[in-house]
């Protein structure tokens, strides 16, 4: 469309299914790579990955004619059945249901690309969680706690 611009910025926080500590050193840097590869082959741009074993941070460019959570039903469905293929894990990989999607400002890029590639130095005080409360807290998402991770 001409005369369209957009500067679609999101992080993406989601998890393993129950939390579980899935995501381990010899899959992470693949795994990365290949959720990479899914945004970019749907036109998005992957601008920073970062997470822990049981969770991802996404720094990602989006354009406008795909809905968020359409990439989101392709970045996790792909990469879970990707994990599976490669039999990289003794149990079976998933993801959580849900996910948070929180838009980011050009003026806080670069604190936020910052503070996704500082995730293992980050969580050494402060539990998935509570980050993840902190961050829906921070965005004034409302939620119930019965829901907020499975």
């Amino acid at each position: 469309m001409p005369n369209t611009y957009t500067n679609l910025l999101y992080h993406i926080v989601f998890s393993t299914k129950h939390r579980a500590s899935l995501i381990t050193d010899s899959l992470q840097d693949e795994l990365y790579k290949y959720i990479g590869g899914i945004i970019r082959e749907h036109g998005g741009t992957l601008l920073e990955i970062g997470g822990m074993p049981d969770h991802v941070h996404l720094v990602v460019r989006f354009k406008a004619d795909k809905p968020i959570s359409h990439l989101m039903q392709l970045i996790k469905g792909n990469s879970s059945k990707w994990v599976t293929e490669q039999k990289k894990q003794t149990v079976r990989f998933s993801w959580q249901e849900g996910y948070a999607a929180f838009s980011v400002s050009e003026s806080q890029l670069p604190a936020v690309l910052k503070y996704v590639s500082n995730q293992e130095e980050h969580h050494r005080k402060t539990s998935f969680r509570d980050e993840f409360l902190a961050l829906l807290r921070k965005h004034a998402i409302k939620y119930d706690e019965r829901y907020i991770l499975d």
